[in-house]
């Protein structure tokens, strides 16, 4: 076996600190916070988190300006896009109900680097959306008072010219704000009391506007003589999807508030099914209603609903509208809010952030710290910023945390069972439905007889040397047995596992790959047809060819959680469909992207690598596991060896004295 050179051993050393993996806990139940939360509570959320200001706002610019009537089928093709991704993070959100959503999966499957990576630009994402929320909330409430409040403010306070910075500090955005970060500190229950209540009006003004829009549609405004329904063609309708895509974020906080989830197990998945389903139905019954009332082509972008009322009549509606509106932004707010400082308390608890915001207050049992603080940050980004030129910046965080998620869900499920010192399974918290023998079933001799004990699961319990190793069957990340023949000389050296990470790492890489030619290859770099179709068939063989090796792996067996269909193809989709969008943000979107990673990387090695739990956790004493052996005679002996680490697995196990293995030698002496 080859070695590594001395030079390198600190290089290695470090890639295994930046890719270890976050260990569970036994009892995955077990937490700091409070579990209150029902499948309706998870339910509400994950409707306010997607049915906000972009209900009264995108539908009418995307009727509009991208892809008229049509919107309606952007919008189911945007579900379906989103639909992927929710399974994931309902996946995850069952079986690990921890705080910290997407840093959280990433954590337990890919590494701690990244996962803090994904955190940090979780952070952001929630930041300067709950701050943009804000501003559109105060911007519409003022329009409302035909702009007094802006005029008062720049008359009366203050005003200024600076790149960057808003025309005048919004008050009224950073107000709400913190009066909306003292409620929550109140607890969860509070926290969704609140959403309850915004949400319920939210939807009883959806109600409305489908119930009097239907009675007012017409249409022939999807008639020919109105240019049609699709009058952009396919294209009009992929590039409104790729647009409506981002009116679906928010399913996320479902899986941030696992932790706090009386039974997160069957109200995750439940909860995201049915708030996204209610979120779409909305945005397609909505978007027929407001192009069926007025011509698409005559709506106004800024405020299309309140608008198309007002032109058939019934200026009265657009207050109801108004209503509806500001109670949709009420509820995203709570959700950025509630989702931004448990992130940055699963990030504090494992010590990758600054340990004071893992501070649980007693009473609330919520992270206060991290409330109030991050809520401040929130309204002085609200205050000062002119955030128009930062939206942009939110959805390379959200696509890109999508795409680790997805990732994540390939490498676990295809990635063994890891067991613990305990004997537990550190990596599934929750078992299979296969029936798993007692633990008294590994002893081999009953210390009260001398006969031997029978053995009912014998090759599942122990270690078996030799002769026997080639009898155990096909465990999880190994070739199946049916095409073990054909590619077992290939691929079956591997370590369980090893061939699907690869295979996951391929998989991202052709896709990248295949969409920086769909997106650059004919006008930014002038690619020549043949070359042009040559890298797309390569890339595209790639990309089919990882997930086909991925699928003749074991999966793992799980049938008391959730679990994502047709994996790895729906995964493989979300990861293609998600490296796709970020392709085409703006060069000034990647260069944000590239400040703020720079930014969390000097965090990170500042701080994080040295205070990580994990970290911590490997420098302390090794636990001792026991193993049991058969020797080539048929003996069976019992041993203890240290766990460390693989590179550390040098240490020879040492022959105890325990009454098995008496009782073993004894039953060999007889013989």
């Amino acid at each position: 076996m080859a070695t590594c050179p001395r030079g390198c051993a600190p290089a290695v050393r470090l890639c295994q600190k930046l890719n270890r993996l976050k260990t569970l806990e036994d009892d995955m139940m077990a937490t700091s916070l409070k579990r209150c939360l029902s499948t309706l509570d998870l339910t509400l959320m994950g409707v306010g988190g997607m049915v906000g200001s972009g209900l009264y706002v995108l539908t009418g610019t995307v009727a509009k300006d991208t892809a008229g009537p049509a919107v309606i089928i952007s919008f189911v093709f945007a579900g379906i896009a989103s639909l992927l991704a929710a399974f994931c993070y309902a996946e995850f959100g069952a079986r690990i109900p921890k705080t910290g959503s997407a840093y959280m999966f990433t954590y337990v499957s890919v590494g701690e680097l990244w996962a803090f990576l994904i955190g940090w630009n979780v952070i952001l994402e929630n930041m300067i959306g709950g701050a943009a929320v804000a501003r559109a909330w105060s911007g519409y409430l003022d329009s409302i008072f035909n702009h007094a409040i802006q005029n008062f403010t720049e008359t009366h306070i203050m005003q200024w010219n600076v790149p960057f910075l808003a025309h005048y500090p919004d008050l009224l955005a950073a107000g709400i704000l913190v009066v909306a970060s003292f409620f929550i500190s109140f607890g969860v229950q509070v926290s969704s009391y609140l959403n309850h209540i915004f949400s319920t009006v939210s939807m009883g003004v959806i109600v409305f506007i489908l119930v009097f829009g239907f009675v007012l549609a017409e249409p022939a405004n999807w008639s020919q003589e109105q240019g049609g329904f699709a009058p952009y063609g396919m294209s009009g309708i992929l590039a409104g999807s790729a647009t409506c895509f981002y009116a679906f974020v928010g399913f996320d906080v479902i899986a941030s508030s696992s932790e706090e989830a009386k039974n997160p197990q069957k109200a995750v998945p439940i909860a995201t099914a049915i708030s996204l389903g209610l979120a779409a139905t909305a945005y397609i019954l909505v978007s027929t209603v407001l192009t069926l009332m007025v011509p698409w082509h005559t709506l106004d972008p800024n405020s299309a609903l309140a608008d198309a009322f007002f032109r058939r009549g019934y200026s009265w509606a657009g207050i109801v509208v108004a209503v509806g509106s500001i109670c949709a932004m009420n509820t995203v707010l709570l959700c950025n809010l509630f989702s931004l400082p448990r992130i940055v308390y699963a990030m504090a608890e494992d010590g990758l952030f600054f340990s004071i915001f893992a501070r649980v207050n007693p009473i609330t049992k919520v992270p206060v710290n991290a409330i109030l603080v991050f809520g401040i940050l929130m309204a002085t980004m609200a205050l000062i910023f002119d955030l128009e030129a930062l939206v942009q910046f939110l959805s390379i965080g959200t696509l890109l945390a999508y795409t680790f998620v997805a990732a994540s869900v390939i490498v676990l499920r295809f990635q063994p069972e890891k067991t613990s010192s305990k004997g537990t399974p550190s990596t599934s918290p929750i078992p299979n439905n296969e029936p798993s023998p007692a633990p008294l079933e590994s002893q081999t001799i009953s210390e009260d007889s001398e006969e031997p004990k029978q053995y009912e699961s014998f090759s599942d319990k122990l270690q078996l040397v030799e002769r026997q190793k080639q009898k155990e069957r096909r465990g999880v990340g190994q070739l199946k047995a049916c095409w073990e023949p054909y590619l077992d000389r290939l691929l079956g050296d591997c370590e369980p596992g090893e061939v699907v990470a690869f295979c996951v790492l391929t998989l991202i890489v052709s896709s990248v790959s295949l969409c920086v030619v769909l997106e650059f290859g004919k006008k930014q770099l002038q690619l020549p047809l043949w070359s042009f179709t040559m890298l797309l068939v390569i890339f595209s063989l790639a990309y089919i060819l990882s997930l086909a090796i991925i699928w003749v792996h074991e999966p793992q067996r799980n049938n008391k959680t959730f679990q994502v269909p047709l994996v790895p193809l729906t995964p493989g989709a979300s990861i293609l469909f998600n490296v796709f969008l970020m392709m085409k943000l703006s060069l000034l979107t990647w260069i944000r992207f590239t400040v703020w990673i720079a930014i969390g990387l000097f965090v990170y090695f500042g701080y994080g690598i040295w205070h990580s739990k994990e970290g911590i956790r490997e420098l302390q004493p090794k636990d001792m596991a026991a193993r049991y052996v058969v020797l080539p005679s048929g003996s069976l002996v019992e041993t203890v060896q240290s766990v460390q680490p693989d590179s550390q697995l040098d240490t020879s196990a040492h022959h105890i004295d325990s009454p098995a293995a008496s009782a073993a030698e004894e039953c060999n002496r007889k013989r």
